[in-house]
């Protein structure tokens, strides 16, 4: 059993994945990505984005408007090969940490470094985070939209799998999905029911 109230100066680490292309998508759903940032904040919680564009970008954005704190998993090696050699940005986090292992690596290290997970509209990058913590059974949020169609894909997978989990809530309200995932890490944690898997 962890000591909760030994470590409770510790924040809740919550990834944001979702596409970093977002041309295809109304500018709209930038707004669901702050929202997301702004409620990480809110919850005293760190949010983590794979140091990318897109939507990411905009959760972070969300999450230092509102005074939050944002961390980025960057795929490049260093700050120079992460602007000039991905064209990534630099804007809205206190802190990147240059993985240098490319996209599948930083996927890996972003997903195993955060707490939860909340996906939102995305492609195979995005898919590839949701694996990620779908094999280590972690708090997952989705966000369903009528503006993307990742959640209903998400459900489809789920429902093929033949691997039943309760680790995955799914909420059209940014704020109260952040809300539930804060409230299932913190559950979690006292219950010390992470289990430990190895790649």
């Amino acid at each position: 059993m962890i000591d909760t109230n030994r470590h409770e100066h510790l924040k809740i680490k919550i990834c944001i994945s979702g596409s970093a292309e977002m041309s295809n998508l109304p500018p709209r759903v930038h707004e669901s990505a702050k929202l997301l940032g702004a409620a990480i904040a809110s919850h005293g919680a760190v949010t983590m984005t794979g140091a990318t564009t897109g939507y990411p970008f905009w959760a972070a954005k969300g999450a230092k408007d509102a005074g939050g704190f944002s961390v980025g998993l960057s795929p490049a090696l260093s700050e120079r090969e992460h602007v000039e050699g991905y064209k990534l940005p630099l804007d809205y986090m206190d802190v990147i940490i240059y993985t240098g292992f490319g996209y599948p690596g930083r996927d890996l290290f972003l997903v195993r470094a955060s707490d939860a997970i909340i996906t939102g509209p995305g492609r195979i990058g995005t898919f590839h985070e949701f694996m990620v913590a779908y094999e280590t059974e972690m708090p997952m949020g989705v966000l369903e939209s009528d503006d993307w169609e990742t959640d209903d894909i998400l459900k489809e997978i789920l429902a093929k799998s033949n691997r039943p989990t309760t680790n995955i809530i799914f909420d059209k309200d940014p704020e109260k999905l952040v809300e539930r995932i804060v409230e299932m890490v913190k559950k979690r944690k006292v219950n010390d029911t992470y289990k430990k898997k190895s790649f």
